[in-house]
């Protein structure tokens, strides 16, 4: 696991989230990941929240684990000339700095692959490569606004909200790395690079795809469940007699063991209840059945028995709960950091049956800078 990416040299310039995270994805999977920082303070995370280990916040170590760190100075000359060295030796380029930034400096996608044409050029953004919005800035609580991510979230009678995960930072990051995946398959056949353009809009775009398909092609605008699902009922969260459980009957067959293991089996002879559509139409009055019955026993009760049964339910965890469970021990997602006292979520990948691990702490700034022969300035 260690060597599936061996000889692979990424160069990372990355701040906060979308890039670091692009580069921790291909450091986990054993290439070699260069993260060039500013000189005064390096990436931004480092100082998101209290010293965690070794000066830096919990952040800047959970995105920039396996790296090496060399300090430069890109606005002199003797930065750029270190930088198109690097660059000269490098398969993959990743960057996620402000618009216009790169063409300033002379390192943008198409100027940089005209000098190194070998090289993988990947370019993160907020709003997207062209369009009139391309060269402003963002951040994840504005992109899911303006998508329309955040106006899904949440129930009906909620506010528009943010989801709690970064999930179009992260996921900008895994679709960089996807595309740098495939453009060095396309190099070993025409032994030439190219540049690979994401952004935070189009992944927020497509995590909310099956809302906005449904209104472009149907004029559906969609409904809100906290924790529901449009297409079938009964599918989402229930209280019992003392913590809540999901429940998901994604079709007739799964809807007829669940009534039969809560005592209701006249449910499937009922026009209202029969089939999925007929739920649907009829939700809130399956649902008034349906809850004080799930309130009689409490959740490890109902659990045992529906997973007895073959109803998919699922206990809705605490972030605690969750981590401490034994199927996700079993699946060794927390993995200790080599020689450092804390763990860190592994990548949610495992290739011929092992996870990749982490190979060392988060690097000090500049720790590296001397293995690369650029001196650190000032």
């Amino acid at each position: 696991m260690e060597k599936i990416l061996q000889g692979i040299r990424v160069l990372e310039l990355g701040q906060v989230l979308a890039g670091p995270f692009a580069g921790a994805i291909f450091a986990d999977l054993g290439a070699e990941v260069v993260k060039l920082e500013r000189v005064e303070g390096g990436d931004d995370a480092r100082h998101m929240g209290p010293a965690f280990r070794h000066g830096d916040a919990l952040n800047f170590h959970i995105f920039n684990r396996g790296k090496k760190s060399v300090a430069i100075d890109l606005k002199s000359a003797e930065g750029l000339a270190a930088f198109e060295r690097l660059a000269a030796n490098a398969d993959v380029f990743i960057h996620n700095l402000r618009p216009g930034v790169t063409q300033a400096l002379g390192i943008d996608g198409r100027a940089l692959c005209d000098r190194h044409p070998r090289l993988i050029y990947c370019e993160i953004s907020a709003f997207g490569h062209t369009g009139p919005m391309s060269l402003l800035p963002g951040y994840e609580p504005l992109i899911q606004a303006f998508s329309g991510l955040s106006s899904i979230n949440g129930g009906p009678d909620d506010p528009p909200m943010r989801t709690g995960a970064s999930v179009c930072d992260q996921g900008t990051g895994m679709w960089a790395v996807i595309g740098a995946l495939a453009l060095l398959q396309r190099r070993h056949a025409t032994g030439k690079g190219g540049v690979v353009s994401t952004s935070l809009l189009e992944t927020a775009l497509v995590w909310a795809g099956q809302k906005a398909d449904a209104y472009a092609n149907e004029g559906r605008l969609p409904d809100r469940h906290r924790s529901g699902h449009p297409g079938f009922a009964p599918y989402e969260a229930f209280d019992t007699a003392d913590s809540p459980l999901l429940i998901c009957c994604g079709n007739d067959r799964l809807f007829a063991k669940l009534a039969h293991e809560l005592g209701r089996d006249d449910w499937l002879e009922d026009p209202r209840f029969a089939t999925n559509r007929a739920r649907l139409n009829n939700k809130v009055a399956l649902f008034d059945q349906l809850a004080p019955l799930l309130h009689e026993k409490t959740r490890a009760q109902w659990l045992g028995r529906f997973e007895a049964a073959g109803v998919p339910c699922a206990p809705v965890h605490t972030v605690p709960e969750a981590i401490a469970h034994p199927q996700v021990e079993a699946l060794g997602m927390l993995q200790a950091v080599p020689g450092e006292d804390f763990r860190l979520t592994a990548l949610p990948v495992s290739i011929d049956g092992e996870r990749p691990s982490h190979r060392c702490v988060a690097p000090r700034l500049g720790q590296h800078n001397a293995d690369f022969n650029v001196p650190m300035p000032g």
